[in-house]
């Protein structure tokens, strides 16, 4: 059981300018960190927004900068930190990796996302991954996933099914595409019977307009708090033991019939 404090950095992603990134970040962190949060969460593709032509210019060798400053963030303010993603370059190309350290710096998930975006080019820019991003924090068995992967059900399926209790999705969700966006945030939590946690961006980039609203559902499906479409921090206190109580209300988990789902 934990309870925590979790705050989402909800901002305006600079396009393609890493630097002016990182300085955000790390100045938003400081002011987060204000109100002591237990964990932090970043959006998705923080360090160079949806800049995907130019990735081979600005994504960074196996995440090395994104992976020193987090693990560096972490241990100096003592919060657990869900990184959102970075474009991570490798010698098999592009990932878009989710990157999750504990409070003490340590690397806990290197998720790389599992389903690529193809009405924003992603298949023709980045790799897909091909593992779970399963974590623990504070003895809490965690899932953390990135934007698209949270409309593939059987995908979050397959991290609850192991044992996770907290959702963590990070994203850059279009703003027309909002409704889907909060819709497909309660039903994972409904079906799973878990929290989620959503981190997404607002803005714009040349071809994009965002939605803001990142979000933070409880496991009856209840939105506990909302952002609106603003740079902002979201926080909301969350108790992981309601998972079990609402598992155990429900028991959706031990009535699955799998051997009819294949």
């Amino acid at each position: 059981m934990a309870k925590w404090k979790i705050t989402c950095i909800q901002y305006d992603i600079a396009f393609g300018d890493p630097e002016k990134n990182y300085e955000a970040i790390e100045a938003r962190i400081e002011r987060a960190m204000e109100d002591k949060p237990n964990i932090l969460v970043l959006p998705e593709l923080w360090t160079t927004g949806y800049d995907l032509t130019r990735l081979g210019e600005i994504a960074e060798d196996q995440a090395s900068r994104t992976k020193s400053f987090l693990s560096e963030m972490a241990r100096k303010h003592g919060v657990h930190l869900v990184g959102g993603s970075t474009a991570k370059s490798t010698p098999q190309g592009v990932f878009n990796t989710m990157l999750v350290y504990d409070r003490e710096g340590r690397l806990c998930s290197e998720y790389d996302k599992a389903h690529l975006f193809q009405l924003m080019d992603e298949h023709l820019h980045l790799n897909t991954g091909t593992e779970k991003g399963l974590f623990e924090l504070d003895h809490v068995r965690s899932a953390g996933v990135v934007c698209y992967d949270i409309r593939f059900p059987e995908w979050i399926r397959a991290h609850m099914s192991d044992g996770a209790e907290v959702l963590f999705v990070v994203a850059e969700w279009p703003i027309e595409r909002l409704d889907h966006w909060r819709a497909l945030l309660m039903a994972r939590a409904i079906e799973n019977q878990c929290w989620v946690v959503a981190c997404n961006r607002i803005g714009s980039d040349p071809d994009h307009d965002f939605a803001g609203h990142s979000t933070i559902i409880d496991p009856w499906g209840e939105v506990i708090a909302e952002a609106n479409e603003t740079d902002e921090f979201l926080t909301a206190e969350i108790d992981t033991l309601a998972v079990q109580e609402t598992r155990g209300h429900i028991p959706v988990f031990s009535d699955r019939r799998p051997e009819l789902y294949r």
